[in-house]
């Protein structure tokens, strides 16, 4: 899987949304099918207190988010879908957690209309990433694709907006490796594929190439993964004053790197290339490179030059989001690797693409940059715009990964059954 970094605390993050408000309308009077109690639209259950934010200072209003009153009514589903996940705290933090970020961010935002008739999309809070593995401890996700056939018959057979529009404005959270093939492995997520009953459907996903892949041949939004803002702005404390003018480490790199990789399913570990970085630079003063895990990994960051991204099993990684919020210049090291929200982050401009095959030359190549234009690059990831983009809150914040996602969503209003019978009332 995308390799994990240990990530811990509260992800919760204080803000308001003062820019969208739509009119919270009653129940449509003509409705054919009334409201089921059980999929009402109340409140998360078990909701927390919000914390402080990166910054209290929200970004401008994203000029492109052109349509502010587009609408999204949120299933109450019962407990079982997301809500008992909770009872594991490492459920809301870990790399994956945008499912459960982006469910509460939702639910308490100005966006959400409580009567689905009136909704331009509908979003379906399932949470598949949970289901922790009792022996390696990562997430297990062979329940993801029953769990979520049985939603759908639900959500379809209580009331009539899957059925009327086949799934095409329902939205799933699918942050997982490979998105919604739902397996760790890319041989077996692409054998498998994304399930027939989500074809139709958006899928907001943390996977995603420039290259044909069968697990992104859906209508998806790609999101970054998950990094709690709490545990950010617990680091950014902690080394304001001691590493904000000096960074004593020029290349970082801690995580997962197979001195003899093993070849699995007949693909190695991060196609080999973490195994070539520390075979050459292992001993090269200049190269920070750690292969075991370590709670304060991130004040490693805050205090490098340039961090390292390379593909795990799948091409993301979290220390995407990490690099950019702590001032690292991201060295991103994924062939054909798409990048969230290319229309708010300018990804050429605060980070380094070098492709697999030439690790061998990562000292010369990162040499000549900073030869050349690294203060330019260290100056744009400077700009507060680009971390509030990547990071998700429970509560929505203009300009974050939320709003970044309501952004796309406002993109694809064709598909909402509201929309255009707005459209055919306004040009009447």
């Amino acid at each position: 899987m995308a390799d994990q970094m240990i990530i811990e605390s509260s992800n919760i993050s204080d803000g308001f949304f003062g820019f969208l408000s739509p009119s919270i309308s009653s129940a449509h009077t003509s409705s054919p099918t009334p409201p089921n109690p059980l999929l009402s639209s109340k409140p998360l259950r078990n909701a927390t207190p919000p914390s402080p934010t990166l910054s209290s200072t929200p970004p401008p209003i994203p000029p492109h988010y052109n349509h502010p009153y587009m609408q999204i009514y949120v299933y109450d589903l019962p407990s079982k879908y997301n809500s008992d996940w909770l009872t594991n705290e490492r459920c809301s933090n870990h790399l994956f957690a945008a499912e459960v970020a982006i469910h509460r961010a939702l639910v308490s935002s100005e966006v959400r209309t409580l009567d689905p008739w009136e909704a331009d999309f509908f979003f379906v809070p399932v949470y598949v990433c949970c289901n922790f593995s009792t022996v390696n401890g990562f997430p297990a996700i062979g329940h993801a694709r029953p769990l979520l056939g049985s939603v759908v018959e639900l959500v379809s057979s209580e009331m009539p907006f899957w059925n009327r529009s086949q799934g095409t404005d329902h939205v799933f959270v699918a942050s997982h490796d490979y998105g919604a093939c739902f397996h760790a492995m890319e041989d077996v997520a692409i054998a498998d594929g994304i399930p027939e009953l989500l074809k139709k459907s958006i899928i907001l996903q943390t996977f995603g190439v420039k290259y044909k892949h069968r697990c992104q041949e859906v209508e998806n939004v790609l999101i970054p993964p998950y990094i709690s803002p709490l545990k950010l702005q617990s680091t950014l404390g902690e080394v304001v004053g001691a590493t904000a003018n000096e960074r004593d480490i020029w290349v970082f790199f801690r995580g997962k790197m197979e001195v003899n990789p093993k070849n699995i399913s007949g693909r190695f570990y991060s196609k080999r290339v973490r195994t070539d970085i520390w075979r050459k630079f292992n001993d090269n003063p200049k190269f920070y490179l750690k292969r075991h895990r370590f709670e304060g990994y991130q004040s490693e960051i805050a205090r490098s030059v340039f961090c390292l991204c390379p593909l795990g099993w799948a091409p993301w990684s979290p220390r995407l989001v990490e690099s950019v919020a702590l001032g690292c210049v991201p060295v991103i090291i994924a062939d054909g690797i798409r990048l969230p929200f290319p229309t708010t982050i300018r990804w050429s401009e605060i980070s380094l693409t070098v492709s697999e095959s030439d690790v061998g030359n990562l000292d010369d190549i990162l040499e000549h940059v900073a030869a050349t234009n690294l203060s330019t690059i260290q100056r744009n990831l400077r700009d507060p715009m680009k971390t509030r983009a990547l990071m998700f809150n429970d509560q929505l914040q203009r300009g974050d990964a939320t709003w970044q996602v309501l952004n796309a969503l406002s993109q694809m209003l064709h598909r909402s059954h509201s929309y255009k019978r707005r459209s055919r009332s306004s040009s009447q």
